[in-house]
């Protein structure tokens, strides 16, 4: 009894099988997912007929859809058979007994032949065929995020500066055999295997690649802040998520090998939060006054401060009187040394303030000290 319905149950899988079949991805595929099992067509207003075939055994002849953006991977038995980069409809062809079918054109001796493989084997097929897509295009939404600060050395502030930063970035499958093979875990490899979604956070290979990202944050800071052709500033990376990407994909190719080992590439990234430690943030405040001292406005800066001196110092006329022994050769003397030329140029807001020094001290007049502020800022 046995053997008669494993007879039957062999022949009617082997016949089942002989339809050629219509794939294309499944309907459940996010912009997240990387892997993402090929599904047989369902029955088209019940004029379908062929809704017995074995879930793991791909008919010669069958029709196999490739959309844009994507790569088809064929595998038998756990190895790659084939890959399809470009998009459109393309024929599944194998030598395997179990794809052959006579309604492709094989003959049905070489069916009789498949049927008695599975009767060894229980009436299942003796291998297991399986086409699954790779997602090419830009996967975003990847998050990323420090929970203390990292550090780097900065080119710009000369010295180490430290910060909690958060952000997403987007990644890109560059080579979809190199991640198949080298990065995606088996379960998601299988039959009835869920989506390899790299937004899902059971997905432990979605969890490493953030790890290594964060791994990776302090090198590719340093390596944004110390190219001169970013022009060495900080402020600039919030707004430069394409340079920044090349950073952090640098940086992560020279420590885990993303793209040479696994087929994957950063190509943007987007910081939504940098917040500086204590240290850092009193560095940049004195480079914020450090500019605005500088250029014209500078300049303009240093005036109104010398104004507001002198006019402090007019409110202290009589202090410092004890000083004016010293003379007016001496002030003379003093404001000759101030007005002549020398080879390295000094500050005229370093000039000035030393001056007002000497006219606190009394060694110069209100006057002398006028005249030379005139000439000194060609007044």
């Amino acid at each position: 009894m046995g053997f008669i319905k494993a007879f039957t149950g062999a022949l009617g899988g082997t016949f089942a099988d002989e339809w050629k079949d219509f794939i294309i991805p499944r309907s459940d595929a996010t912009a997240t997912s990387g892997i993402f099992h090929a599904i047989r067509k369902g029955t088209d207003s019940g004029r379908g007929s062929n809704t017995k075939g074995s879930e793991n055994v791909i008919t010669n002849g069958t029709k196999i859809v490739v959309p844009e953006g994507t790569a088809l991977i064929t595998m038998q038995d756990g190895m790659i058979t084939g890959c399809i980069t470009e998009p459109g409809g393309f024929i599944y062809q194998s030598n395997d007994p179990n794809s052959q079918s006579f309604l492709a054109g094989n003959g049905l001796g070489t069916s009789l032949k498949a049927s008695w493989e599975r009767f060894k084997f229980g009436g299942i097929p003796a291998s297991e065929q399986m086409a699954v897509y790779v997602n090419l295009k830009e996967i975003p939404g990847n998050r990323f995020g420090t929970q203390s600060e990292i550090f780097w050395d900065d080119a710009f502030l000369g010295t180490q500066v430290g910060a909690i930063t958060r952000g997403t970035y987007s990644l890109k499958i560059t080579d979809p055999i190199l991640f198949v093979k080298n990065f995606v875990p088996a379960e998601y490899l299988r039959p009835d295997s869920p989506v390899f979604d790299f937004a899902d956070m059971d997905n432990v290979a979605g969890e490493q690649l953030f790890n290594e990202v964060v791994g990776s944050l302090s090198s590719a800071f340093s390596l944004y802040t110390n190219d001169p052709s970013k022009g060495n500033r900080i402020n600039k990376i919030q707004s430069d998520g394409v340079g920044f990407a090349s950073s952090l994909s640098q940086a992560v190719e020279e420590a885990y090998k993303w793209k040479s080992d696994r087929g994957l590439e950063i190509v943007k990234v987007a910081i939504t939060a940098i917040e500086y430690d204590e240290d850092t943030k009193k560095l940049l405040s004195d480079v914020k006054k450090a500019d605005a001292l500088s250029g014209a406005r500078g300049n303009s800066f240093m005036q109104q401060s010398v104004a507001r001196g002198l006019e402090a110092a007019g409110n202290n006329g009589g202090s410092g009187m004890a000083f004016m022994g010293m003379g007016v050769n001496a002030a003379g003397s003093t404001i000759g040394a101030f007005q002549q030329p020398v080879e390295k140029k000094e500050d005229p807001y370093e000039k000035l303030t030393k001056m007002k020094q000497l006219v606190d001290a009394g060694v110069l007049t209100q006057e002398e000290f006028d005249k030379a502020k005139k000439d000194l800022l060609g007044l």
